[in-house]
């Protein structure tokens, strides 16, 4: 059994974490932190509570999950790191490299666990689009294109100045790199393109970036102003190419209230199939819909327990984590030194 705690007691925590946590038969949820009380329920067994020396002193919880602003992550891991607790932390994992760096090396001179909650690597429109590249049906792969689109104007429209807890690059990309990084690797080359569409010394409200491997380019698009979102993912082979229009719908069922305990939770429609045309080996002509493949965080919580009490490998390798968080950075880096 594992046994855990969160720091943090907002969305994040009851939303993305708790739901699928709590399907897994091997872990048991013990207290979960917070300095205040909010407005979501608690929940039956859990003990709540605003000291957090009852978390780190426990001896029974042996992992600690971060579920606050980013800008707390480092020095709260470091605290439950040097209390001798495993660490689970919500993404982007740190505000700089460095900081990463410094807690895997103390995780590591601890001999414990410490990772990023990098829970999108099980959306259902990441997992097709795996296994559509991965039938080798569209040829040697030439192109991908990743969008995470939403119509929000008035987000940026209410931040009169920049700032990195903010930013949409360090926000939204996280999810979208870390994708790339643990499909296909550490690019060969990036290009950036980082925006405040509103205006210099505004927030970070967009972001292009494409990065190359080989013969393959793969781009990652995010933005506030589209009114209508682009393809999920679209990919191009010399064969054929594959679109992608909706995104994974475990986020709009959790939204709903929906849980991961009901049967149909998070589960695509025929009409959000994807659409795969390609030429075949005959030169015959093919169009048809691929069902789309199941979408579950609770896998990743699967592997959290596999990795601390079985040895099994980390799901997200230290390494992915740096190299992310270097592109964050280099993205914001390269953005400020465009508006000199």
């Amino acid at each position: 059994m594992l046994t855990i705690a969160y720091i943090g007691n907002g969305k994040s925590t009851n939303r993305y974490h708790m739901p699928f946590a709590r399907k897994i038969k091997d872990i048991k949820i013990k207290s979960i932190y917070a300095r205040s009380a909010n407005q979501w329920e608690k929940v039956e067994g859990i003990t709540y509570t605003d000291k957090l020396d009852d978390l780190l002193t426990d001896p029974e919880i042996q992992l600690i999950v971060l579920s606050v602003p980013v800008n707390a992550h480092y020095d709260l891991a470091k605290t439950c790191l040097e209390a001798g607790k495993h660490v689970l932390v919500e993404k982007p994992f740190t505000e700089t490299a460095a900081q990463a760096r410094e807690l895997f090396a103390l995780a590591k001179e601890k001999e414990l666990f410490i990772q990023a909650y990098q829970n999108r690597r099980f959306d259902s429109d990441f997992l097709t689009s795996q296994k559509v590249i991965d039938s080798g049906v569209l040829g040697d792969l030439l192109e991908v294109e990743m969008h995470f689109d939403y119509f929000r104007p008035e987000i940026p429209e209410s931040v009169q100045e920049f700032s990195l807890d903010s930013s949409y690059l360090y926000g939204h990309a996280c999810h979208t790199v870390d994708q790339v990084i643990s499909y296909f690797g550490f690019p060969d080359k990036i290009h950036y393109d980082v925006r405040q569409l509103l205006g210099s010394g505004r927030m970070n409200d967009y972001f292009d970036l494409d990065l190359y491997y080989t013969n393959t380019k793969v781009s990652v698009k995010s933005s506030y102003f589209r009114i209508k979102d682009r393809p999920s993912f679209v990919v191009y082979g010399k064969k054929g190419m594959f679109v992608k229009a909706s995104k994974d719908r475990q986020e709009e069922d959790l939204k709903k209230f929906y849980m991961p305990d009901k049967a149909d939770f998070g589960l695509d429609l025929p009409e959000h199939y994807g659409i795969l045309t390609f030429v075949d080996d005959e030169g015959r002509y093919h169009e048809e819909k691929v069902v789309t493949e199941v979408g579950d965080y609770s896998r990743f919580y699967q592997a959290l327990h596999d990795s601390i009490l079985l040895g099994k490998e980390k799901l997200v390798k230290d390494e992915e984590t740096i190299r992310q968080i270097e592109i964050l950075e280099e993205g914001i880096r390269l953005m400020e030194e465009n508006q000199l």
